[in-house]
């Protein structure tokens, strides 16, 4: 399973982005590519092109991941919910890809940014969720890390 964490260019010089936590821990499992809407990262296409990606995105016709979700490459919105639905409206490249929704029965422990939604998670708390069906460790693993990192932002 490759993650790759389409990424809002605001994100990278923000203190408060998780996607580096995911990438650090995960290494090359994981992706960093920054949006840009006039210009898809060819990387990207090419995964996209090889019809088994999906998008973590909850919007109506998400299919919700569990077990049983099969998919080679994910790709994951990194960035504020204003940013990740800006991101989404203006790439058509990614209103085909099939849509994934992720469901946790814990609320979101992320508290550095404002005007959170009720049921959002962070870029770590949804890779943490994904992970938690095939890789319980690496899960652990994320959510200790996460966790160490909202401490010393605090």
């Amino acid at each position: 399973m490759k993650i790759y964490l389409l990424t809002h260019q605001r994100e990278l010089a923000k203190e408060s982005n998780t996607g580096q936590l995911v990438k650090q821990l995960l290494q090359d499992q994981a992706e960093i590519i920054i949006w840009q809407r006039t210009q898809p990262h060819p990387q990207l296409l090419q995964a996209i092109e090889n019809q088994s990606t999906a998008l973590i995105y909850p919007i109506a016709g998400s299919t919700e991941m569990t077990s049983s979700t099969t998919f080679d490459n994910y790709i994951l919105l990194d960035g504020t919910w204003q940013e990740a639905r800006k991101m989404y409206n203006k790439s058509t490249y990614l209103q085909a890809l099939p849509k994934v929704k992720l469901v946790s029965d814990q609320a979101s422990v992320y508290n550095l940014r404002r005007n959170q939604l009720v049921d959002g998670l962070c870029t770590a708390e949804c890779v943490i969720a994904m992970l938690s069906f095939h890789q319980q460790m690496a899960a652990e693993n994320l959510q200790q890390r996460l966790l160490e990192f909202l401490q010393l932002s605090n």
